[in-house]
């Protein structure tokens, strides 16, 4: 049926219609209900039951292929159900209503329902928890990442706190404690002399796989599409096969472990693709799929992606556990690399129960989504995360694209955006958001567009580079001017002037 309208559907067709919506209520109820059960989240946070049930609602209903249904329901003026995700049933049981009316039923007083904008409160005082007070009403904040400089330079604190900056990213990948507490101790002194309050996150530097020492042309040589280049062990690229051109080590053992013929390989944040061809006892051999038009040279401490299959590594490693104990004492959040699944968010918190037995509930995790895996086990990552503690999602675009394919990345960070909504939870958008400003002090085009798109989540990220102010300065009456037109997926309808 197309194209229906309140006067031309009949009453058989509106009973119908009806009955399909009854039995979705009932059907989202139940498998909800379930799925919350599954879950058994823990109720040591005030409100995150309700949560956690608006979210399992969330997943039950997404299970279906809904438009059909929606177009019914927009040619009868109700609602298409395409803004929900803060409120799937009171916006369910709201069509309902609507639908008895509209069949001459008796209904019940229709008043304000409170429960349809309880998700969008909780949200909003979740992300106050997380990030402080919003610079202003509907405007993302911004988190920024701190440059190795910054821990001998008061005047970058200094910046970031005047111009209203709510948060600053310490990576634990560079440096170590004695940097780091330079760089929190300037940031108290900008907070002191500004009256700003900006909250320190510290990124725990997570497995990293990279490229070790390097064998190849010694004037140059570039890698190019069909070329074979051998990957070997940490302290076994003497062992490669001498007839190979270009070879490299893995820093990670684990990552080479288990390789099969046939699987893809990315080097350097997906510059250049590959196929494994052949394992070997001293590692492996791959073509090149795609690389640069010039090619690329194979550098080390580069970038390492295995996407085809679970590398069998521990979410947080010896060095991270080291680095805890100071990210614990000192910062307000830790942001964890490399998670792929409730036990690894478990396996952090016990770290933190171990470091802060008293309190560690109230220090806030930033869940970096960077692999296909962690895409997968979403739900239940931000179940253990979030009943427990703050919480956020980061959707580490860098590393996730080259886990899911570029080609994929826009399509799932839809998906990241809605889920967290669901469950209340605040999303943080982050990579190369206006890179090119915050590099070359100019930005393109599409990078302002991007940033745009980002105020739909509740903080954007911004890393580090010589422009790194300019791009604030640029960035904050953007994200002002987008929250007045859109709240996540809502255009906000405010009176237009352009015309």
């Amino acid at each position: 049926m197309t194209g229906p309208t309140a006067t031309s559907v009949s009453p058989n067709s509106l009973e119908g219609l009806l009955a399909q919506v009854e039995t979705l209520i009932a059907t989202v109820e139940r498998e909800g209900t379930a799925e919350v059960r599954a879950w058994a989240p823990a109720s040591e946070r005030p409100g995150f039951a309700k949560s956690a049930l608006n979210l399992a609602h969330y997943m039950a209903l997404r299970r279906r292929d809904l438009r059909p249904l929606q177009r019914r329901l927009t040619a009868l003026g109700l609602s298409s159900l395409g803004r929900l995700e803060s409120r799937v049933m009171p916006a369910l049981l709201a069509v309902r209503t609507a639908l008895k009316a509209l069949l001459g039923r008796a209904v019940e007083v229709v008043l304000p329902n409170p429960a349809v904008f309880a998700g969008e409160r909780r949200l909003a005082r979740n992300t106050r928890e997380l990030l402080g007070p919003a610079a202003a009403p509907g405007t993302a904040a911004l988190l920024v990442t701190c440059p190795a400089g910054a821990a001998n330079d008061p005047g970058f604190m200094l910046g970031l706190a005047s111009r209203g900056v709510q948060a600053v990213r310490i990576n634990c990948a560079h440096g170590g404690p004695e940097e780091w507490g330079r760089m929190i101790a300037h940031l108290r002194a900008a907070e002191a002399a500004t009256g700003a309050t900006v909250k320190v996150f510290m990124d725990l530097a997570g497995p990293k796989i990279r490229t070790g020492a390097v064998r190849g042309p010694k004037h140059g040589g570039r890698l190019k599409r069909g070329d074979i280049f051998g990957i070997a062990g940490p302290g076994r690229l003497a062992a490669a096969d001498a007839d190979l051109a270009y070879a490299t080590e893995c820093t990670l053992p684990e990552a080479l472990a288990g390789a099969n013929v046939g699987e893809r390989l990315f080097v350097n944040d997906g510059k250049l693709g590959a196929r494994i061809e052949s394992v070997e006892a001293w590692g492996l051999i791959a073509r090149v799929v795609t690389a640069p038009e010039r090619g690329m040279r194979l550098k080390a401490e580069k970038g390492l992606n295995f996407p085809d299959r679970r590398l069998g590594i521990d979410a947080l490693t010896e060095k991270d556990r080291v680095d805890l104990a100071f990210v614990a004492a000192r910062a307000d959040g830790v942001e964890f690399s490399f998670v792929q699944s409730a036990g690894d968010v478990r396996m952090l918190q016990e770290a933190l129960e171990e470091l802060r037995p008293d309190d560690w509930r109230s220090m806030a995790v930033v869940l970096k989504i960077e692999t296909a895996l962690a895409v997968v086990n979403l739900p239940e990552i931000i179940v253990q995360a979030a009943s427990r503690q703050p919480a956020a999602i980061m959707i580490a675009r860098g590393d996730l694209a080259v886990e899911i394919g570029f080609t994929r990345t826009a399509e799932m960070q839809e998906e990241i955006l809605w889920l967290a909504e669901a469950a209340d939870v605040p999303v943080i958008w982050a990579t190369q958001v206006l890179e090119h400003l915050v590099t070359e002090g100019a930005p393109s085009r599409g990078e302002m567009t991007d940033a745009a798109m980002a105020g739909r989540s509740e903080c954007v990220m911004l890393n580090k580079g010589p422009y790194i102010f300019e791009a604030i300065d640029a960035l904050q009456p953007l994200l002002r001017r987008m929250g007045v037109n859109q709240h996540k997926k809502a255009p906000q309808l405010r009176r237009l002037r352009s015309w």
